[in-house]
Parts: C-alpha cells; sequence; structure tokens
C-alpha cells in the first residue's frame, strides 16, 4: 500500500511553552503567566500558547492516517531545539517532507522513518526534532493500518523485540496542583507520581524544606488514601533546584544527608528524584550525576537519580548510560526525533543498571501520546509518562486505555498463520541493533 498524500494543520497542543531559564531565574507568577521578559532565544513571552503540527498521510486504500508534531514545554533548555512554531512548518512537511513520502510503500516502517531523518533543515542539521516526531508516528499509524496489525506489533518486528504482556507502569504528572493532583492519583492508584513540578525556590522552600514537606505529606496520604497492597514509587523533578541550594562538589555529606532525609520523608515508599543539577552541559552535568549516584550509594541511600537536563539525543542517553551517571533515564520522545529513535533508546538501557523511563511533556496531544504507549509496550520500558496536559486525568485515560486496548487486542487475535502473515508483512531491519538499539 503506497502513500499518496501529505498534509500539515497548524493545530494546538495539550499545555504551554515555558521560558525555563526566565523561571529559574525568578520569574514572578501574574495569575497563570509569568510577569517579565523572557531570556531563551524564540521566546517573546515566558509562557506562551502549546503549538502542533497536525500530520496526515492519504494511504492507497484512501485511509488518512495521523502524527502529531510536537516539542517540549521547556523547548531551548538544557540543549533542546528551539521554541517550535507550527505555521513555520507547514511548508516543509508538505513540500519536503512529502516528496520524500508520497510513492513510499507504507509497509515499510524502517525505511520511511531513515529517510525522514536524513532530511536537512533549511538551516542546516536535521529537521526539527517536533517536525520528525510527528511524521515518524503518522509512519507508523501507516504501517500498522497497511499490515493489518498494531503499532506495537510493527515498532517490536522492526527492533526484534518480545512485546510487553501487559500495560507498563504509568507516571502521572502533577503540574502546580501537587496536591490535589497526587489525590486524585492516590485514589486512583496509579504505579508512578507525583512529578510535582519543583521548578523554583519558593516550591522547594528554604534549604529544600519545601520538598520534605511535601513527600512526608505525600506518603501520610497514600497510607489514607491507597487502596491495600498499593505500592507505588514516589518520582519528584526538581528541574536542578537541588544543584541551586548546595552547588557542587554533589558527594558531599550535606548533599547525601538531605538525601538521606528525603528518603526517610518519602518512606516506605521508594523514592527517585529527576533532575537534581543542571550543569550547563553534556560532560558536567554526566559528572555531576555520576558524583551524586556515587556518593549516594557509598552513603547508603536508596533514592535513584534521573537524568533529564542534557539527556535529549540518543547519543545523549547512551552516554549517560555508559557512564553510569544515573539510575533512571528520561527518554524525552519529543527530543530524540522519530519514535523509533525513542524506542531505541529504551533498547540501550537493556542488560544495565539504568531503567529507561519513556518521557515527553505535558505540551503533547493526544495523537502523539497514543504513539508512545506503543514505544512503552513494543520495548517493555519501566515506566511511561501520563500525557499530554498538567490535568492529570485526562493524560492518564489515554496512555492508560490505549495500552489495556491493544494488550487486550494481542492476547485475544487469532495465531498462526494470519499473525505469521501480518509479521512478514513489515519488513524487518536487517540489523536491528545496527543504531545502537541492540540488546546489552
Amino acid at each position: 500500500m503506497r502513500i499518496e498524500a501529505v498534509r500539515a494543520t497548524p493545530g494546538v497542543a495539550g499545555f504551554f511553552f515555558d521560558d525555563q531559564r526566565a523561571i529559574k531565574q525568578g520569574a514572578s507568577r501574574d495569575g497563570f503567566v509569568y510577569e517579565g521578559e523572557p531570556v531563551t532565544d524564540g521566546f517573546d513571552r515566558i509562557r506562551e500558547a502549546g503549538e502542533s503540527l497536525l500530520v496526515e498521510l492519504r494511504l492507497g486504500d484512501g485511509r488518512w492516517v495521523r502524527g502529531d508534531c510536537a516539542a517540549v514545554q521547556y523547548s531551548g533548555a538544557g540543549g533542546r531545539d528551539p521554541r517550535f512554531r507550527a505555521d513555520e512548518f507547514v511548508s516543509v512537511v508538505e513540500g519536503q517532507v512529502a516528496d520524500v513520502l508520497r510513492g513510499r510503500d507504507a509497509t515499510h516502517f524502517d525505511e520511511n522513518v531513515t529517510a525522514i531523518e536524513a532530511l536537512p533543515s533549511r538551516e542546516g542539521g536535521r529537521l526539527h526534532t517536533a517536525v520528525r516526531y510527528g511524521v515518524s508516528q503518522a509512519l507508523l499509524n501507516a504501517a500498522a493500518h497497511a499490515t493489518r496489525g498494531t503499532p506495537t506489533d510493527v515498532l517490536a518486528t522492526a527492533l526484534g523485540t518480545e512485546p510487553a504482556t501487559e500495560p507498563v507502569p504509568v507516571f502521572g504528572q502533577s503540574g502546580d496542583e501537587r496536591y490535589t493532583n497526587a489525590e486524585k492519583m492516590l485514589v486512583k492508584g496509579v504505579p508512578v507520581l507525583p512529578h510535582g513540578l519543583f521548578n523554583s525556590a519558593d516550591a522547594m522552600g528554604a534549604d529544600g524544606d519545601g520538598l520534605l514537606d511535601y513527600l512526608d505529606w505525600l506518603s501520610t496520604r497514600t497510607d489514607d488514601l491507597g487502596r491495600p497492597a498499593y505500592e507505588p514509587r514516589f518520582h519528584v523533578d526538581v528541574y536542578g533546584m537541588v544543584g541551586e541550594l548546595f552547588g557542587p562538589p554533589y558527594d558531599r555529606p550535606e548533599v547525601t544527608d538531605y538525601f538521606a532525609a528525603l528518603e526517610r520523608a518519602a518512606a516506605p515508599y521508594p523514592l527517585q528524584v529527576e533532575g537534581p543539577m543542571d550543569a550547563a552541559g553534556r560532560a558536567d552535568q554526566i559528572h555531576a550525576m555520576a558524583e551524586l549516584r556515587e556518593a549516594l550509594a557509598d552513603a547508603g541511600v536508596a533514592v535513584d537519580v534521573v537524568a533529564d537536563e542534557w539527556c535529549n539525543t540518543f547519543d545523549d542517553v547512551r552516554r549517560f548510560v555508559d557512564h553510569e551517571a544515573a539510575d533512571v533515564v528520561q527518554i524525552k520522545t519529543p527530543d530524540l526525533g522519530g519514535v523509533q529513535r525513542s524506542a531505541r533508546a529504551v533498547r540501550y538501557c537493556e542488560g544495565t543498571d539504568t531503567r529507561a523511563y519513556l518521557g515527553g511533556t505535558c505540551n503533547e496531544t493526544a495523537t502523539s501520546a497514543r504513539a508512545c504507549a506503543h514505544v512503552a509496550l513494543a520495548t517493555d520500558a519501566a515506566q511511561v509518562l501520563a500525557k499530554p496536559g498538567m490535568g492529570f486525568d485526562e493524560g492518564y485515560m489515554i496512555v492508560t486505555n490505549e495500552m489495556r486496548r491493544t494488550v487486550a487486542r494481542m492476547d485475544g487475535r487469532a495465531t498462526g498463520a494470519d499473525a505469521a502473515e501480518r509479521r512478514d508483512a513489515v519488513r524487518r531491519d536487517p540489523d536491528p541493533g545496527r543504531a545502537g538499539g541492540g540488546r546489552r
């Protein structure tokens, strides 16, 4: 089945673009927005409406399949591509991208996404990560439709994986409503929670006591609201604010003592802390994270550290894993480009001491969130983000239901010749590990 036409339409995203540097430097809130001038290139205001670009491919049977280009909330920070403006890329998708895709066999997912990754941008280098992300989703859905399978099937065949047989643990994010939304998560039994959004000195509190108090509250409320046998994992994102409080080096007793206090506050629930510092460059970030991780191990502090800042591309993920700089790496899906690159990044963590968190951003769409649910299933990631939006409920519903219906379909469908026919319809990658994505 051939790809016959490509269409791109500017759309909205599930949240907003925020100038992270301006916020961390103390921009004050004015209701829902921020006062002051932006400091990151590409921003006109500190908080701007999220945008997406809706990509549609028409196949030979007349069916249109979709993918959504989206970029992270904190675009332009930590080595990421600049803020994404959808209307600027309509001509790119309907011109340069469409010229490459028209006439291609939709079943050849790996070949098609590889061709998109190779396209140059007008400014040099590759196309914006958001464009590659959205087009790859459409190509994944095209292959699934053409082969009468699921997007999970397509990815598992291309990567040589055995998909998860049950939904991957979902990680809920609370946004600024860190109390109300956390309680929602506890009532719904979310496996990993609550993110917390500790992105400012006000949220962290003097000497970090705000985070300590919050974890103590969260542990108590989990006991109050959780059902019997509910054993969640706590995951908080501090956006480098531990580094702002203490500064390097991170193997000092003051730092490890603080993490020990966080562990006690969260007890008896396991804790992982995302983005403890932002060292303003990949090499320095890897050094700081590895220094902290080793110090925590030496001190017997059972808090896991999660890489986020400066861990954006497939090569970044590989370097964090190789240097043992994190217990968990966030694979921030829009920042890696095509969804196949996120899948290979998850696979790179196999056989190592680093777990793969298939993340992304609140600033995505329902379409991109569903695509990522299939990446999580195909690779059996350690956890997957509930997205889009910051209201929690909607994103949790979208990701959870997509995984549940896919697992049910895989459990209940025909086996034998029909299944073999579906597998053979997708062109296999002759070397699934060629891009660093093979089992380690």
